[in-house]
């Protein structure tokens, strides 16, 4: 008997769901964190995320980079988590790994801050510079993921930063 090849490069058909799991858990966490998703509900959407991807990953056409995929699955994940979830502080970090207390107290409250001020975003600016800031991905890139014109991508980012930078002054002790 011979088998029949489905239509798909060899790079997809080596595409495993735990490789995809393994190389890209982190960032689905970190999208899923700058999309709003509260701390105590990043386990429950990561997981969300990644039933969605097992089910469609033979669906994949490799049309779009794999992050850019999942950044898509990610994205609507996050807005069914936030629209179950009212807005609230962060909770301090738990995964502080300073020896000296001073530290974890800096580092608690630096992230604090970071977290703050990214919430204080409007989502178009945090999505945007959440990916250029902190994924280091291109402003180009950011564009095709999300479907608009590359100047609106600079736009945000520019306004993005501006807002970010005052919200870290305001909560910064003087």
């Amino acid at each position: 008997m011979t088998a029949i090849a489905a239509p798909m490069t060899d790079a997809l058909e080596a595409l495993s769901f735990d490789d995809v799991y393994a190389n890209h858990v982190g960032f689905v966490w970190r999208v899923l964190r700058a999309c709003g998703v509260p701390a105590e509900q990043l386990e429950d959407a990561a997981q969300d995320v990644f039933v969605v991807v097992h089910r469609r990953l033979r669906d994949f056409e490799g049309r779009s980079s794999i992050t850019t995929w999942l950044f898509a699955i990610t994205r609507k994940v996050a807005a069914r988590h936030r629209r179950r979830t009212p807005a609230q502080e962060p909770p301090p970090s738990e995964h502080v790994a300073a020896s000296d207390p001073f530290d974890q107290v800096a580092r608690s409250e630096a992230a604090r801050t970071i977290a703050a001020a990214l919430d204080r975003l409007d989502e178009d600016k945090r999505i945007v510079f959440a990916l250029v800031e902190l994924e280091q991905v291109s402003v180009a890139e950011v564009a095709r993921m999300l479907d608009i014109n590359p100047n609106t991508a600079h736009s945000r980012l520019r306004l993005a930063r501006a807002e970010f930078a005052a919200a870290v002054r305001r909560r910064s002790p003087r």
